[in-house]
C-alpha cells in the first residue's frame, strides 16, 4: 500500500513522475535526454552559438541591471553566463545535463572567465549550494519546459534567492510561435510536455505578479553575423522585486506601540 504523501514536496514529486522521461525534458529522466542533445556540438542549434540573448546584452547596456551577482538558470553552454561575468557580474550557473556544463566550463576557461557552475536540479539544490541571494536571475529556456506544478517550485526559489530589487530577466516560448498551447490540465492527462509550453503576456504578468513589470516583449530576430542572438518566436521579459518599505525611524516624541 502506498501512503506516502504527506507535505507539498511529495505532492509534487508525485506529479513529477505523471511525466514519462523519454516524453518531456525536465523532469528525473531529462538529464539523459538533454546531454544527448548537447553531445553533437556541430548540430545546427540556433542557440549552441557563443554569444547572449540580445535582450540580456540590451538589459545590461540600458542601464536596466547594474552588475551584481547573479544566477543563470538552464545556463547549458554557458553564453549568457560568459556576457555576464564579462559585464561585471560575479556568476553562478547551473544546468541539469553533465555534458552541457562540461563545455560551459570549457568556454569560460577559454575565455578567462570566472564562473561558478553547478551540475543538478536548481530546484533540489540548497541556498548554500545555489549562494544567494542574486541580484539577477537570468532564464533563457529553463521555465518553458517545466510542468505546471513546478511553476510553484520556480516561484519559490524566486523568493528565496532574488534579493530585494533584484531583476528577473526571463526568455521563453511565445503562444502563436513556438510551444505548446495546451490548457495545463491536458498536460497530465497526455502525460508528456510537447517539446515545452508557450506563453502570452497575460499569463506571465499573471505568474509573476509579485513583481514589477520593467518590460515585456518579443525577442528580435537577430541575423547570423549579429554578435546576439535572437529568435521572434521567443517572449523577453524583465520582471524586479520590489524593495520592502523602511519602517519610519522612531525619534523623540513619535507613538510607540503600547505606550
Amino acid at each position: 500500500m502506498d501512503r506516502h504523501i504527506r507535505n507539498v514536496d511529495d505532492v509534487l514529486q508525485l506529479l513529477d513522475g505523471l511525466f514519462a522521461p523519454e516524453a518531456d525534458r525536465w523532469t528525473a529522466g531529462a538529464a539523459d535526454w538533454w546531454d544527448g542533445f548537447y553531445a553533437d556540438r556541430a548540430k545546427p542549434v540556433p542557440f549552441f552559438v557563443s554569444k547572449p540573448d540580445e535582450n540580456l546584452a540590451s538589459y545590461i547596456d540600458r542601464g536596466l541591471i547594474p552588475a551584481g551577482r547573479a544566477l543563470d538558470l538552464g545556463c547549458g553552454p554557458g553564453r549568457n553566463a560568459l556576457h555576464l561575468a564579462r559585464s561585471g557580474f560575479e556568476v553562478d550557473a547551473v544546468d541539469l545535463s553533465p555534458t552541457a556544463v562540461a563545455w560551459a566550463e570549457e568556454r569560460a576557461r577559454e575565455a578567462g572567465a570566472d564562473i561558478r557552475f553547478r551540475c543538478g536540479d536548481a530546484f533540489a539544490l540548497t541556498t548554500d549550494e545555489l549562494g544567494g541571494p542574486y541580484d539577477l536571475i537570468h532564464d533563457s529556456g529553463c521555465f518553458h519546459h517545466l510542468p505546471p506544478h513546478r511553476r510553484v517550485s520556480y516561484l519559490s526559489l524566486l523568493d528565496h534567492l532574488l534579493a530585494p530589487g533584484g531583476h528577473l530577466a526571463l526568455t521563453c516560448f511565445a503562444a502563436g510561435g513556438m510551444g505548446s498551447e495546451l490548457p495545463d490540465a491536458d498536460f497530465y492527462r497526455q502525460s508528456r510536455l510537447h517539446g515545452g509550453l508557450a506563453y502570452t503576456p497575460e499569463s506571465l504578468r499573471w505568474i509573476f505578479s509579485d513583481l514589477e513589470e520593467v518590460e515585456l516583449r518579443r525577442m528580435r530576430d537577430e541575423p547570423a553575423e549579429s554578435p546576439y542572438f535572437g529568435e521572434a518566436f521567443l517572449w523577453t521579459a524583465l520582471f524586479r522585486r520590489d524593495v520592502p518599505a523602511q519602517s519610519p525611524a522612531v525619534g523623540p516624541g513619535r507613538y510607540r506601540p503600547g505606550s
